[in-house]
C-alpha cells in the first residue's frame, strides 16, 4: 500500500473513531497548523484598535512566545490593554462568549481579568479581537501559589448556574474544532497522532500505539457533577497571577460549563515532586484539597474517578508535543508527562485521604 493510501486508512480510522464524515475527518487532520498557529502584525492591531474604540495606542508587544495572537496595547490616553487576535479558525461567536464569561465573573465579583470596553470584540483581519484591562502583577508566591489556585478554582466551581456561560467548556481548545468539554481533549489528542502517524518509524511504532490505545479508553469525565470551568488554571503566571488586590484568574479561552473534576484533576497532577524523579507530594495535595473544599465538597463518585480523570490533560499535552516533534524532525521527550503510573495513582489515593477525613 503506498503511503497515501496509508493515511487515507488513517483517515477513515479516524472518521470512524470521532463520528465524522471523512473529508471532515481530513480536515481535522490536514488543517491543524493553519488552524493553530497564528501571528498577526501588531502595527495593523493598533490601527484597528484606535480606529474601532477611538484610543490612542502606540504600542503592541506580544506577552508570550506560545500564544503569539495575544498583546499588551500601551495607550498615550489610559492604562495599557491587553489584546487577544485569535486564529482566525476561532469564530467570533466563540470570543463573543469568552466576554459572556467575563460579564458573569464580574458580575458576581470573581477575581479574574475585566473587559476593557462594553463592546470587548471585534473583527481584524478576519480573526475577532477580544480587549481586556491589563493587570500589573506579580507571580503567585511559590510557597502558595497550589493553595491560592485551588482557592480560585473551589470558588468558580461553586458559583451559581446561568444560562449566559453554558457554553460547553475545561478542554485546552488550542484547535478551535476541539473546544468544549474535557472530552475534546482527547479527541484533540487522536487527531495529533493520527495526523502523523504515516511518520512513526518503525522502532517507535509499539510506543505509539499503546499511546493511542490510552489516549482512546480515557476517562472523558462525562456524567460527572458540573460546573463552570477554567479549563488551564495551572501554570502561573500564564493564567493565575497576583495582581494589587490580591490573586486572579486570567486566559478564559476553555471556559464553560463541564465536569469540575476535570479542572481539579489538572491541578493536582502539577503538584508532584519532578526530581529526581516524579513522585506524589502530599504536603502539596492536602493544601489544594483544603483550599477547594471551603467551597466544594466531591462526591464519593469523583474522588473514585480521580485517577482515571488525571490523565486527560497530560494525554493530551504528550500528543500535542508528539505531532509537533515528529513535525519538526526533533526526538520527542516528554514522555514524563505520563511517567510513572504509579504519580498518577498515589496522588489520586492522597486525594482521597485528604478529603475523607
Amino acid at each position: 500500500m503506498t503511503k497515501d493510501g496509508n493515511f487515507k486508512k488513517v483517515v477513515r480510522r479516524h472518521a470512524e473513531q470521532t463520528g465524522q464524515r471523512y473529508t471532515e475527518a481530513l480536515t481535522d487532520l490536514e488543517g491543524l497548523n493553519d488552524r493553530i498557529y497564528h501571528q498577526p502584525d501588531g502595527d495593523r492591531l493598533l490601527v484597528h484598535l484606535r480606529d474601532r474604540y477611538g484610543i490612542d495606542a502606540v504600542a503592541a508587544t506580544k506577552l508570550s512566545v506560545h500564544k503569539t495572537y495575544v498583546f499588551r496595547i500601551d495607550r498615550n490616553d489610559g492604562p495599557p490593554w491587553i489584546a487577544r487576535a485569535f486564529p482566525p479558525a476561532r469564530s467570533r461567536a466563540d470570543v463573543e462568549g469568552d466576554a459572556a464569561v467575563l460579564r458573569f465573573l464580574e458580575k458576581h465579583d470573581y477575581p479574574a481579568e475585566r473587559l476593557a470596553a462594553e463592546d470587548a470584540v471585534s473583527d481584524f483581519d478576519g480573526s475577532a479581537v477580544l480587549v481586556t484591562e491589563y493587570v500589573e502583577s506579580t507571580p503567585l508566591p511559590a510557597e502558595k501559589g497550589f493553595e491560592i489556585m485551588a482557592d480560585l478554582l473551589g470558588r468558580l466551581h461553586a458559583l451559581p448556574y446561568d444560562e449566559t456561560v453554558s457554553r460547553p467548556g475545561g478542554a485546552s481548545g488550542e484547535d478551535p474544532r476541539r473546544m468544549g468539554r474535557p472530552r475534546q481533549d482527547l479527541l484533540a489528542g487522536l487527531a495529533f497522532l493520527d495526523a502523523v502517524d504515516t511518520k512513526v518509524g518503525a522502532a517507535d511504532r509499539e510506543r505509539f500505539e499503546r499511546l493511542l490505545d490510552q489516549v482512546r479508553s480515557a476517562d472523558d469525565a462525562e456524567g460527572l457533577p458540573e460546573g463552570l470551568l477554567h479549563g488551564n488554571l495551572l501554570h502561573a503566571p500564564d493564567h493565575a497571577i497576583m495582581g494589587k488586590n490580591g490573586p486572579l484568574a486570567i486566559n478564559w479561552k476553555a471556559s464553560g460549563r463541564g465536569a469540575r473534576l476535570s479542572d481539579l484533576a489538572y491541578l493536582l497532577w502539577g503538584t508532584g515532586n519532578w526530581a529526581p524523579t516524579r513522585s506524589t507530594n502530599e504536603e502539596r495535595v492536602e493544601a489544594v484539597v483544603a483550599a477547594y473544599r471551603q467551597h466544594v465538597e466531591l462526591t464519593d463518585e469523583e474522588l473514585d474517578r480521580l485517577e482515571g480523570v488525571m490523565y486527560i490533560r497530560p494525554l493530551y499535552l504528550v500528543c500535542f508535543g508528539y505531532r509537533r516533534d515528529l513535525t519538526n524532525g526533533a526526538p520527542f521527550d516528554e514522555w514524563w508527562f505520563l511517567e510513572p503510573a504509579e504519580y498518577f495513582t498515589t496522588t489520586a489515593a492522597a486525594t482521597r485521604r485528604a478529603f475523607r477525613r
